[in-house]
């Protein structure tokens, strides 16, 4: 199992990108179809398949999901999470957000 912490930002955007690459093909779409379905610059997409793009943006990653049919995964990288009995107070609202003490 790879160990993603080991790999800079960049690193990954790269892995990210290769690896969209292969779904984009597995689904028999040219980078063209891609950028005609997803709104898109085919240059963007040159780039980050060929891990020249430093970085891109979520919505970008988002709608490139969308295009190869994983949108679904997003569930896998930040599932939803059950209620926590310690984010809840005495009267039964969640807490909002956390303070240090002084």
């Amino acid at each position: 199992m790879v160990d993603f912490y080991e790999y800079s930002t960049p690193e990954l955007v790269r892995l990210l990108g290769i690896r969209f690459k292969e779904y984009r093909l597995r689904c028999n779409l040219t980078q063209k179809d891609v950028s005609d379905q997803s709104g898109i610059g085919l240059t963007t997409i040159h780039k980050f398949e060929n891990g020249t793009a430093g970085n891109v943006s979520l919505s970008t990653f988002i709608a490139l999901l969308k295009v190869v049919g994983q949108i679904d995964a997003i569930d896998k990288i930040l599932p939803e999470l059950p209620e926590s009995p310690y984010l809840m107070r005495k009267n039964d609202k969640k807490v909002q957000r956390v303070r240090h003490l002084k």
